[in-house]
């Protein structure tokens, strides 16, 4: 109907001049009518929302399929927050449009929009902008982790699987719209949030290409999220990183150091004064002198032959390589410098303590240097 409308229109064009409307009326007109013109296919006229690195990835195929002959993105503009993000870059260095945020008026300009690791909402108006909506590309198996860290809780929690999920936006809550498509990624032992972020960026990036091929098809056959098995992942903060010894398992410790220890060091408390444990080595087997004394969560004890300090917790011992305390430390100097020396003269330390013990004793006063 609108290719119809669209030759008609031609036609005007050629109408002997007296029967021509005005020339600024005919411009506008064609301009809302054009501005209505939408396709139900591709290539689609496409608009981007992103930030950061695991962003990029998707703009880096969208750009690909632009400049190629798959006939799936016609035009590709972006909009990105202040400073110098890593999708602002990119789209500099690839001389795509940028647009600032809050976005001005875009109707008619676009078919669907497309939102990676914005980390704001879309009003209700915007979104309606978009003749075909606008899409999320999510790294997580949606309703599960739903919220702005779902990689880090995927690794935090110990997830055997996880995946991306393409979803189509809806107003005023995030990641809670229904779902076109999904692939499901085995999560590797061993791996960092970041190592897994890197390749749900890429698979969640070619899932988005896939979805935009056929894009009528997936959104007839949306389904809507179920709330069984909806779970939150909330934003990464220090709070975190404190260790409890007397809590946590080997294998606890050792997520939480895969899942936030590349941004945020994990820390613990000697004698009042907040360490940062640094160059985690997972779990250590190690030999006490006296086997029937069971020693409290936090003991550190010195490993000369792999120059570690290893520290109980509640079902084992964990290794460090290094510390930082004023300045960072490794294992020996640590020994030689503060354990040694507390064990020599019989302090009540010789061990890490937790923060939430420390601040019992404390009074609730808190502690120096803590954030």
């Amino acid at each position: 109907m609108w290719w119809s409308a669209g030759r008609t229109a031609g036609a005007c064009l050629r109408m002997p001049h007296l029967l021509q409307p005005p020339s600024w009326r005919w411009r506008s007109s064609t301009k809302r009518l054009c501005s209505r013109m939408s396709s139900s296919r591709p290539p689609w006229r496409l608009l981007f929302f992103g930030s950061d690195e695991f962003a990029v990835e998707s703009l880096k195929l969208l750009t690909s399929s632009r400049n190629a002959n798959e006939g799936i993105v016609e035009t590709l503009e972006v909009v990105t927050l202040p400073g110098s993000v890593p999708v602002k870059r990119f789209a500099q260095q690839n001389r795509l449009t940028l647009h600032g945020w809050p976005l001005h008026d875009v109707t008619g300009q676009f078919d669907v929009g497309v939102v990676v690791s914005f980390g704001c909402l879309l009003n209700e108006a915007l979104i309606k902008k978009f003749p075909h909506g606008i899409l999320n590309v999510h790294p997580s198996l949606l309703p599960r982790w739903r919220g702005p860290a779902p990689v880090f809780h995927t690794i935090l929690h110990g997830d055997a699987v996880t995946g991306v999920t393409i979803m189509q936006i809806r107003p005023h809550r995030f990641d809670v719209g229904p779902v076109l498509n999904q692939e499901l990624h085995p999560v590797p032992q061993s791996c960092t949030a970041d190592q897994l972020g890197a390749v749900l960026a890429v698979k969640g990036a070619h899932l988005l290409i896939d979805t935009l091929k056929t894009l009528s098809e997936k959104m007839e056959n949306r389904r809507e999220q179920s709330q069984t098995g909806a779970t939150f992942a909330p934003k990464i903060t220090k709070s975190m990183s404190w260790v409890l010894w007397e809590e946590q398992t080997c294998d606890q410790i050792d997520r939480l150091y895969r899942a936030i220890g590349s941004r945020i060091a994990l820390r613990t408390t000697w004698d009042g004064r907040t360490v940062k444990l640094l160059e985690f080595v997972g779990r250590c087997h190690i030999s006490l002198a006296d086997e029937r004394r069971k020693p409290d969560p936090g003991s550190v004890s010195y490993q000369k032959e792999s120059d570690t300090l290893a520290v109980c917790c509640k079902d084992g011992w964990v290794g460090f390589k290094a510390v930082l305390l004023k300045k960072r430390l490794t294992a020996a100097d640590f020994y030689n410098g503060y354990l040694h020396q507390s064990v020599q003269k019989s302090w009540p330390g010789g061990k890490f303590v937790s923060r939430k013990t420390e601040l019992r004793q404390d009074g609730g006063r808190g502690l120096d240097s803590v954030t």
